[in-house]
């Protein structure tokens, strides 16, 4: 059974020299990357079912530009150079999510960029990174 790293991917420049960084590494060792994009979503909202209606189609459609515009054509380029590779999209608090995709790939490392796209929440409340360090199930390499 091949090895597997999943890669947090927000596509910053952080990301991107994570992104390198596991590339290099599952090509040294025939590994399978796991590049990995979570869209940050509350689920703490009251809405009518209208709204709700309404939500659900904005994130079929956020998932799907997402796949195509983001995570597909990085895939795409990866496969092309010899390196196996899948993709997973979700909807969730990020750290918590990537643990999740972490156990259901069973993947043995987590690789991630030191900062992404954040914002003032997250100074104030704890990083990702921060987060993952410390829920993580597997090793986290945490990459300038």
């Amino acid at each position: 059974m091949s090895r597997k790293i999943v890669i947090g991917f927000d596509d910053s420049e952080s990301a991107r020299s994570a992104l390198d960084f596991a590339t290099n590494l599952a090509k040294s060792d025939g590994s399978e990357l796991v590049i990995a994009h979570v869209l940050e979503w509350s689920p703490y909202s009251f809405l009518t079912p209208e709204e709700l209606e309404e939500r659900h189609k904005r994130r079929k459609e956020e998932l799907n530009r997402a796949e195509t515009a983001l995570i597909g054509p990085i895939a795409e380029k990866l496969r092309a150079d010899g390196v196996n590779v899948s993709t997973v999209l979700r909807y969730g608090h990020i750290a918590e999510t990537l643990c999740a995709i972490v156990e259901e790939a069973g993947a043995s490392q987590i690789v991630i960029g030191r900062t992404g796209h954040s914002s003032l929440s997250s100074r104030l409340f704890g990083s990702v990174a921060g987060s993952l360090a410390q829920a993580s199930p597997v090793a986290v390499t945490i990459v300038p």
